[in-house]
């Protein structure tokens, strides 16, 4: 019966992990803790943990990056399921995809959103120019940041929507998104900042025919500038 119990365990660990990244404890995009940690944390051996995890990494929930750690891809398995689909996928097809989604999401945003959600956009705001403002030259690791930052950003604007269905699939094309972003230079020139500020000046305003528009425009130029067929 030992294998039993132990098989039990293993889901018991897997159901916990996922609590903690649907309840948002584990954001998408963000790093969960390290095998020794969440072995602490769980109070069950690092061969469960690891076990757990893969589980969720099998599920489409979790990515293992060498040398850096696991990271938070999707929030469900079928957020997973999506994000594989996604991640084959033409950048000028995932640009499109994505034109139609910030548009409404930020109008619903417009409409929405509330204090919080306002000074949340006002300091990914600030970081997101703040880190994109870096010469070309910037190291692997600040364009990461600039790309996570640029990222966080749209997603607060989803988020301000309240719409919880709209966030979900919106997580599950964040990681194709991100790959469509770090692609391509990372400095002052390719940062749109006046786009993103309009955008979020239209949000925050509470307009949303000038925050669809906003959205609108920007993802258009980059349709334009950077999702040509090969």
């Amino acid at each position: 019966m030992q294998p039993v119990r132990r098989t039990s365990l293993i889901a018991q660990v897997t159901e916990q992990l996922r609590a903690e990244i649907t309840a948002g404890h584990w954001p998408v995009g963000g790093r969960i803790p390290t095998e020794p940690a969440l072995s602490e944390l769980t109070g069950t051996g690092r061969n469960t943990v690891r076990e757990a995890v893969q589980a969720l990494v099998h599920a489409g929930m979790l990515e293992r990056r060498q040398g850096s750690g696991t990271y938070v891809i999707a929030t469900s398995d079928l957020g997973g399921t999506l994000s594989k689909y996604f991640a084959s996928a033409h950048e000028r097809d995932v640009l499109e995809l994505r034109q139609a989604l910030d548009v409404t999401a930020a109008a619903l945003a417009a409409r929405r959103r509330d204090d919080t959600d306002v000074e949340t956009l006002h300091d990914l705001l600030a970081r997101r120019n703040q880190l994109w403002r870096n010469p070309e030259s910037a190291t692997p690791q600040e364009k990461q940041a600039a790309v996570a930052a640029d990222l966080a950003l749209h997603r607060a604007i989803v988020a301000a929507s309240h719409n919880e269905v709209y966030l979900e699939f919106y997580d599950s094309l964040l990681p194709a998104i991100e790959v469509t972003v770090a692609q391509h230079p990372v400095d002052a020139a390719n940062s749109f900042e006046p786009q993103h500020e309009e955008l979020v000046r239209a949000v925050v305003d509470g307009d949303p025919e000038r925050a669809a528009t906003a959205a609108r425009h920007f993802l258009t130029e980059l349709i334009e500038l950077r999702g040509r067929p090969d």
